[in-house]
């Protein structure tokens, strides 16, 4: 059965594809001024009505960062994207300011977790106009053909090695939620090593450093069933549509899924404020929800043994915090942090990550000095909030430049 569950997907998805077509041109026609159905008492609910289905309905693929410009000491200067290293599973990308050279060069690490690294356009967008920003953006599993090889936890980190290295001596890291494990295991491993390359700064946001503590609803959903359940029940092959064509993945639509299921009700109330706002013509309010879902709804497949591990390794069985993570076969000695400046930023009502499963790295980084660690807790601030919104941009993002001037 689990090997059928893309295709069932794929039909759904086709067939919905098809619903949201239809129901996007009925909208359109309703709402054409010269169409005189479109005054009767029904007719601009209605057409409401259908626009929202449509964007609910509408196949995503990658969005576009977009991020065209950015403005410095009141001056607008213009970004354009470079690829600076490629390998299979993931690229590293850096926005080039135009004329602009120096500043703190910045690895923004996005999560694999189901979300493009377009889900961090507003971490990207604040930190352009004070660092040299560069993010990890990682492809769709489902898009990387068998011959690529397999890409698992401990590839993670070697990937994080490389793009560090390629950035050069000098760079910051900054960790948003899942990664922050892989970033501190790639901090602890490079220290180890002497690694010149090492970041000065590593700023976990959201991470599930240690789980154990403060568990909240996805990390009871990893450790109420065995892992063998999750081997067996939502692991599944990509079908032959796709270049990544027999490869096992664990599919981006389910952990949407997850995700909308537990946070349903504020969904249902901001699809419901979206259709308000489209009957009462305030088509910016409306346009701000429809941004946000297209987001949220680009999904990509992340490899079944990266998966796999992750449930493994961080939830249900603490390795790192235990110290018995290893690294292709090596111990990842926490210890060995002594010259890598740790900022944990946490939220206060963070849902998914739980208040002090951040906060645990600075405990366990045994030899970093004090005056090396620092915690912020974002009063007020729930888990997508602590990278996007106002809150991020006003209250986050300048502990996080301080952070990074004062250890530069």
């Amino acid at each position: 059965m689990k090997n059928m569950l893309y295709d069932v997907y794929e039909v759904q998805r086709t067939w919905l594809a098809s619903a949201g077509a239809w129901a996007s041109v009925s909208a359109d026609w309703l709402n054409n001024p010269s169409n005189p159905f479109g005054y009767l008492g029904g007719g601009p609910v209605m057409a409401s009505a259908l626009e929202v289905f449509a964007h609910a309905a509408a196949t995503r693929g990658k969005p576009a960062f977009g991020l065209d410009s950015t403005t410095i000491d009141g001056r607008e200067v213009a970004v354009h994207e470079e690829i600076v290293l490629q390998k299979p599973f993931g690229q590293l990308k850096r926005f080039v300011r135009d004329g602009v050279e120096g500043g703190p060069k910045l690895l923004i690490v996005a999560p694999m977790s189901g979300h493009y690294a377009t889900l961090l356009r507003g971490t990207v967008e604040r930190m352009l106009p004070v660092a040299d920003v560069h993010i990890t953006d990682w492809r769709d599993a489902r898009q990387v053909p068998l011959s690529d090889g397999h890409f698992d936890l401990d590839d993670y980190i070697d990937y994080l090695v490389a793009f560090l290295e390629e950035m050069g001596p000098g760079a910051h890291m900054l960790a948003v939620c899942q990664p922050s494990v892989p970033a501190l295991a790639t901090a602890a491993l490079m220290s180890a090593d002497a690694n010149p390359c090492r970041p000065k700064s590593l700023t976990m946001m959201g991470g599930p450093i240690d789980t154990r503590e403060a568990p909240t609803a996805v990390n009871t959903l990893a450790t109420d069933r065995p892992f063998a359940w999750f081997e067996q029940n939502v692991i599944a092959t990509v079908p032959m549509t796709y270049a990544g064509s027999g490869r096992r993945v664990y599919p981006g639509f389910l952990q949407l899924s997850g995700f909308m299921t537990m946070n349903l009700g504020s969904h249902m109330m901001s699809h419901w404020e979206m259709f308000k706002h489209l009957v009462a013509g305030d088509g910016e309010s409306a346009d701000a929800t429809k941004a946000f879902y297209d987001e949220y709804r680009s999904v990509c497949d992340m490899t079944a043994e990266f998966y796999l591990q992750t449930i493994d390794v961080v939830f249900q069985n603490h390795k790192l915090p235990k110290g018995e993570m290893t690294h292709h076969g090596r111990p990842v000695d926490l210890s060995a942090i002594r010259d890598v400046a740790l900022l944990a930023i946490e939220g206060e009502r963070d849902d998914i990550s739980g208040l002090g499963q951040t906060k645990a790295a600075l405990t366990l980084a045994t030899k970093l000095p004090a005056a090396k660690k620092r915690y912020y807790m974002a009063e007020g601030v729930g888990h997508y909030g602590i990278f996007n919104g106002s809150k991020w941009r006003d209250r986050i993002a300048p502990v996080l430049e301080e952070w990074i001037a004062a250890n530069g």
